[in-house]
């Protein structure tokens, strides 16, 4: 069996279609889907599915990525070895995260550490958190990052708690606050994430103690995207204080939001494997930075 297949196949997989695995492997999308059918051709099965223009993994596709991901995974090992015999500065590090970490925290982090490691490749998977949970199960990277809860055998690093602060217009009558608190928002146009993600929970308690109404307006995945609708005049949100950096930038205000909460995710390894050097400088280089970050953005110390 051909690794060109396999690796095409895992591409895809983790990058969730044909043209994102064509940039990902610097090949055409017809060379791509060619690869695909000839790996489809030899196993006998179908691999994908097109459902209303979107891409699907077949169960069978899933089953085979374990064993094509392992069978990779030796390979580049190996590969990584001999490289090593020549520098010691080289290594492979894979991540998987959700996007507010992908676009705001980890590229300067991975920006330094491949400064320190010249010789070195990063894999970035970017997905939801539970995505990323999932592709945790079979071992698809090296470190992630995912909202609780993580599940054995997964193995944790640490668990982060980020405070969150109310992201507002700097046109918004509710700017010249400096504290907001959910009376403040009693029927004020709100974006959320869904339902039943354990920030929305604790923000209905909050507006519940305080028997202020919460009138949404939007649910999101993302706190990128509410703080874009918010941007528009949409409504208020609340996201956690990093992804609040960029925003500030771009025309809204940050504000303390009482009473304060808290959003929590997890650094998390797909097993209790030992970590690879360039993986352990990552880990700290990430401590590091992160938590400086929380420090000097965090409203509510002092």
């Amino acid at each position: 069996m051909d690794t060109r297949h396999l690796e095409a196949f895992r591409a895809v997989i983790e990058t969730g279609s044909m043209s994102a695995a064509a940039v990902l492997l610097a090949k055409s999308q017809p060379a791509i889907s060619n690869l695909i059918t000839r790996l489809e051709d030899e196993l006998g099965v179908a691999l994908f599915e097109r459902k209303k223009g979107k891409l699907q993994v077949t169960p069978e596709a899933m089953l085979f990525f374990e064993e094509a991901r392992r069978t990779l995974g030796v390979l580049e090992r190996t590969r990584q070895v001999a490289r090593d015999l020549k520098s010691l500065r080289s290594g492979t590090l894979s991540l998987a995260s959700q996007p507010g970490l992908a676009t705001y925290v980890l590229p300067p982090i991975i920006a330094r550490l491949l400064k320190r490691w010249p010789d070195g490749t990063v894999r970035f998977i970017t997905r939801s958190s539970p995505t990323v949970r999932d592709l945790g199960r079979i071992e698809a990277f090296d470190i992630g990052f995912a909202e609780l809860p993580i599940e054995t055998p997964a193995f944790v690093i640490d668990t982060i708690e980020v405070p969150c602060v109310c992201m507002l217009p700097a046109s918004h009558p509710l700017a010249a606050e400096t504290v907001i608190t959910p009376r403040h928002l009693d029927d004020v146009p709100f974006i959320s994430l869904y339902a039943d993600h354990f920030l929305h929970e604790a923000i209905e308690r909050a507006f519940a103690e305080q028997s202020a109404r919460l009138r949404m307006a939007v649910h999101v995945e993302f706190f990128g995207t509410a703080c874009a609708l918010a941007m528009e005049n949409v409504g208020v949100t609340i996201v956690d204080v990093i992804t609040s950096l960029h925003f500030r930038k771009v025309g809204l205000v940050a504000r303390p939001f009482e009473p304060r909460l808290d959003y929590r995710y997890a650094m998390f390894q797909p097993g209790p494997r030992p970590l690879s050097r360039i993986a352990r400088e990552f880990v700290e280089a990430f401590r590091d930075q992160n938590a400086r970050l929380i420090r000097a953005n965090n409203p509510y110390l002092g």
